[in-house]
């Protein structure tokens, strides 16, 4: 075994190397961002009491919302086609399209938003409005910069997206206390903050952009004739139909405390997904960001039934380590969630700590789901992603809001660990019945 090992590294030095480089990147930027998010839950939570910060929650909905459906949908079309354009000698053709569908996304959302504000208006929801415009600001500017960094990410420019990723993590942190120092402690202050520091961060991807332009070879910046804004609607508009029901899973958590419990809950239920489910959806985030060019390097040729085979696999095995560290980690928060919450977060929010395991195990589960699903943007195959999106996604909505009627904040919890479980279940049988290349 280990001259088999030795043999492997001698004849594969420089892409271990290559690999070992771009992973270190990506660990950087992935523990200034977890880090970031941790430092952000304990200065708000000094800053804000429950009931303004169980209405941040709720303000930040919507940029969720744009985020995953309208955004984050493009996104993951600009990032799956970079090394096909690439191939192609197309990167001008590529951009000049990636930039015609953020910028028609874009001024939907605006057009969406100044309707919606203006009904906030008349209908007399005073305390809605001032944050909705807020929120839907920071919204599309973050959108943009999450659709740079998937150009970025897919050129492999580690260094790059682990910069700007640190950077947005921390600059929140000091310009929302700026903000809230100028204009008082508020929801709407902290959402200003963000929103500036979004701006900073795109002015910044652009620059780096305009570098990595620079340095590509006039091969790659010639012009094919190719529909590119086509081919990455098509890809993406499954993903941005399956990212509403994915946002509904989201938001129907807070707005079902709203409903049933109390914004002041809300507060506190945010509070406890910051600390143990959003460091992990961070890190699984990021471990995708690394592995995914990868995978759609080696799979530019859809017709190569052996190298899609050992991306299957890879993929598989994947998330058979995530869900083996999914199940570390709950146990480590179960021995230690009222020391983290000690470190974490203020006094008043510290109420359902007892609860952190159950959430860890639900953000794992469904972090290793969302990891098994990559085989089919790999395959081109996210349609049928969507019976998943639409009905599974569905019934945890319903259940969502049916046990945090009866039981409250912890009947949400029971019903995200039962939701995450439905998911990865799920997402096993459309893998094994989409992903087995035909001669298997």
């Amino acid at each position: 075994m280990i001259n088999r090992a030795i043999y492997y590294f001698q004849n594969n030095r420089d892409r271990i190397r290559r690999l070992s480089g771009e992973g270190g990147w990506v660990l950087v930027g992935q523990i200034a961002n977890v880090l970031g998010a941790l430092a952000l839950v304990r200065v708000l939570t000094e800053y804000l009491e429950p009931t303004e910060y169980g209405q941040l929650a709720l303000g930040l909905t919507i940029a969720t919302l744009v985020n995953q459906v309208a955004m984050g949908g493009i996104t993951s079309g600009i990032g799956r086609f970079y090394s096909i354009a690439v191939e192609k000698g197309d990167l001008w053709g590529y951009l000049r399209a990636s930039g015609h569908l953020i910028g028609y996304v874009a001024l939907a959302v605006s057009v969406i938003a100044v309707i919606f504000i203006f009904w906030l208006l008349v209908a007399g929801e005073s305390r809605w409005p001032g944050l909705a415009a807020a929120v839907l600001v920071f919204s599309v500017l973050s959108g943009l910069n999450s659709s740079l960094s998937a150009i970025q990410n897919a050129a492999r420019q580690r260094a790059t997206v682990a910069l700007h990723s640190g950077m947005d993590a921390w600059l929140k942190i000091g310009l929302a206390v700026g903000v809230m120092l100028w204009l008082g402690s508020s929801s709407i202050a902290v959402v200003a903050g963000y929103s500036i520091s979004a701006l900073m961060i795109t002015g910044s991807q652009l620059l780096f952009l305009r570098r990595l332009l620079q340095r590509q070879s006039s091969a790659n910046l010639g012009e094919a004739n190719v529909n590119w804004v086509m081919q990455m609607w098509l890809f993406s508009w499954p993903m941005m139909a399956s990212g509403l029901f994915s946002w509904g899973y989201y938001a129907s958590q807070r707005w079902a405390l709203e409903l049933f419990v109390s914004t002041a809950e809300v507060g506190k239920f945010y509070a406890l997904t910051q600390i143990a489910y959003t460091p992990i959806s961070l890190a699984g985030s990021l471990f995708l960001s690394f592995i995914t060019p990868i995978l759609y390097s080696r799979a530019v040729d859809l017709q190569n039934h052996d190298r899609i085979a050992h991306v299957r696999v890879l993929v598989l095995k994947m998330a058979g380590i995530g869900f083996g560290a999914t199940l570390l980690l709950s146990a480590i928060a179960m021995l230690a969630h009222e020391t983290l919450f000690g470190l974490l977060v203020a006094e008043q929010y510290r109420e359902y700590s007892s609860l952190m395991p159950a959430v860890v195990l639900a953000a794992g589960l469904l972090q290793s789901s969302i990891g098994l699903g990559t085989i089919l943007s790999v395959l081109n195959a996210t349609k049928s992603i969507l019976p998943l999106a639409i009905f599974g996604q569905s019934i945890i909505i319903l259940l969502n809001m049916i046990l945090t009627k009866i039981y409250g904040v912890e009947g949400l919890v029971y019903s995200m660990v039962g939701g995450a479980f439905l998911h990865i279940i799920w997402m096993y049988r459309i893998v094994f019945k989409i992903g087995k290349p035909r001669h298997e």
